[in-house]
């Protein structure tokens, strides 16, 4: 299996959501299941079939971040020696050249990626058309609207 990509705060969230399955969410779905038994005739139970069927949600959920972690390579920002270029991990100030808008995002992984918090995965188009990129360069990018361009204001690793 590849190595999966992440930030050290993107390794931190996924061992926090782990700890949190597995020390509140998988001892309270536990209690949910036990009591539901005590109420008798499982079959006709909803209490009971809700209770398992988050149960599984939560076990399948807790493997998953556990390989993950496993297979993961964490990068850390601030130690990396990309010369001014657009890298994985990297902060990146963009102006779009046709609105004049500008955005910051972070060059993340797969598994941390998230539009809300402009954290865009390595493998979006924005991403590829940045990288090796430096701060003055234009980046074209392959939107789904069309072709947009993007100057490169500032590359931080942090």
């Amino acid at each position: 299996m590849a190595a999966i990509p992440l930030t050290v705060r993107g390794a931190a969230r996924l061992k926090e959501e782990l700890h949190r399955l597995k020390t509140v969410e998988r001892p309270a779905v536990i209690n949910a299941i036990s009591e539901a038994r005590a109420q008798g005739d499982l079959s006709e139970n909803a209490e009971y079939d809700a209770a398992k069927e988050r149960q599984g949600f939560i076990e399948g959920r807790i493997s998953e971040l556990e390989a993950k972690l496993s297979n993961s390579q964490i990068i850390d920002p601030s130690q990396l020696e990309a010369d001014g270029r657009v890298v994985f991990g990297t902060t990146v100030d963009l102006e779009d050249l046709e609105t004049g808008e500008t955005v910051t995002y972070q060059v993340v992984g797969d598994t941390e990626a998230d539009i809300r918090a402009n954290l865009i995965s390595v493998s979006s188009p924005i991403a590829r058309a940045l990288i090796g990129k430096s701060a003055g360069d234009v980046a074209e990018v392959q939107a789904p609207s069309g072709p947009r361009e993007y100057a490169i204001l500032e590359v931080r690793y942090i």
